[in-house]
């Protein structure tokens, strides 16, 4: 078979170059170095957003009753409870998961990545959306302590505060979305993504215990998302923004990896970058040896065909009726169809499952009740 070496938006690309450029780019499209590359920006990011980012400070009124409940001290989950429920739980349960099913080497290697992008995503978002819209949060006052003889009736801005703790002052300002709500469902919604898939809750008939198992980590999420209501730290429009945040992106995370929960092979990964780009398709008069954009690998019997006519067009000889059959034969059985990729076909039950491989253009024939 020849090697595919395209690079994925069809053409040859570097991947294809003797040197070191050459290396560079197939270890790229090989490997899962952008994906670590990225996440290390997002960490970077999310570090720098932490430490040297201000929040933008709304102007407010200081007799507005929704932002003069008061600043508990005592959380009901403190952010080193949050991290431990959203992050370091999912992260055991999946490594446990895998260990114990014996899962393979990609299985194990590109769940852990999913959750790990998912988690430092949803920061890194969370995060720069608090800073600009700078939305106060119910116990702003409380945090604020503006200075005696402030009016009332007028909008008045953070310089009235005599607060003098940076963090307590400035995180009065980061009330939308909701952090612990967001991190919560990125961390526990990719785990109950990772159950249904694993479990095939979507399958018909599917136990009820199964279905249970799998929402159980969206619950936790929910609970410590509503605890944030009870401590006076957002309302209930900052949470559920929060939450949707979380999940949106955890699903995102998930898809990148896993089919649709709905597929016949929800429970395993998609294959790996490595063996896709080794895998390669043999060509058939393809865009290098016929230089005619768009033709891949075809049918010898219509190439056969097609060659006989021509011959015959250049003797000047009559059409070849048995020619004329086979061709139409052909048609009659065949179905063709074009792609810009390179496809697996695997068949489970009654499904066809197409796996897409990016690199090549060809033509497949699928005979009908097959």
């Amino acid at each position: 078979m020849a090697r595919n070496t395209r690079s994925p938006s069809g053409g040859p690309g570097l991947v294809a170059n003797a040197g070191w450029i050459g290396s560079i780019a197939r270890f790229w499209e090989k490997t899962y170095a952008s994906d670590y590359l990225g996440l290390a920006l997002l960490f970077a990011a999310y570090i720098l957003l932490v430490f040297f980012v201000t929040p933008f400070h709304r102007m407010f009124f200081i007799n507005n009753i929704n932002i003069q409940y008061p600043h508990t001290l005592a959380e009901r989950v403190p952010v080193r409870w949050g991290v431990f429920y959203g992050a370091i739980v999912p992260l055991i349960v999946l490594v446990l998961w895998l260990s114990l099913s014996r899962a393979a080497v990609h299985k194990f290697h590109v769940t852990i990545l999913g959750l790990l992008i998912s988690i430092f995503l949803t920061l890194f978002i969370t995060d720069s959306i608090k800073n600009a819209v700078g939305r106060p949060r119910p116990d702003l006052i409380a945090r604020c302590k503006p200075a005696p003889g402030t009016p009332k009736d007028v909008l008045v801005t953070v310089d009235i505060c005599t607060e003098t703790d940076h963090h307590t002052l400035h995180d009065g300002w980061r009330s939308f979305p909701s952090g612990h709500s967001s991190f919560a469902f990125s961390g526990l919604g990719f785990l109950a993504l990772f159950f249904a898939g694993q479990m095939h809750v979507f399958r018909p008939r599917t136990d009820l215990s199964k279905a249970l198992l799998a929402i159980g980590p969206l619950l936790g999420a929910a609970l410590i998302a509503i605890s944030r209501c009870e401590d006076y730290r957002h309302d209930v429009y900052d949470v559920t923004c929060g939450s949707i945040l979380g999940m949106a992106i955890a699903y995102f995370s998930y898809r990148r990896y896993y089919p649709r929960l709905h597929s016949a092979r929800c429970d395993e990964p998609y294959q790996s970058r490595e063996a896709a780009f080794n895998e390669g398709f043999a060509k058939i008069k393809g865009d290098e040896e016929s230089n005619r954009p768009g033709r891949g690998v075809e049918s010898s019997d219509d190439e056969d065909i097609e060659d006989e006519d021509e011959g015959e067009a250049k003797d000047g000889a009559e059409p070849n009726l048995e020619n004329d059959t086979r061709r139409n034969e052909l048609e009659a059985r065949t179905r063709t169809r074009e792609v810009n990729s390179g496809i697996e076909l695997a068949t489970q039950g009654s499904e066809t499952i197409m796996g897409i491989n990016p690199g090549m253009k060809f033509r497949i024939f699928i005979e009908p009740g097959n």
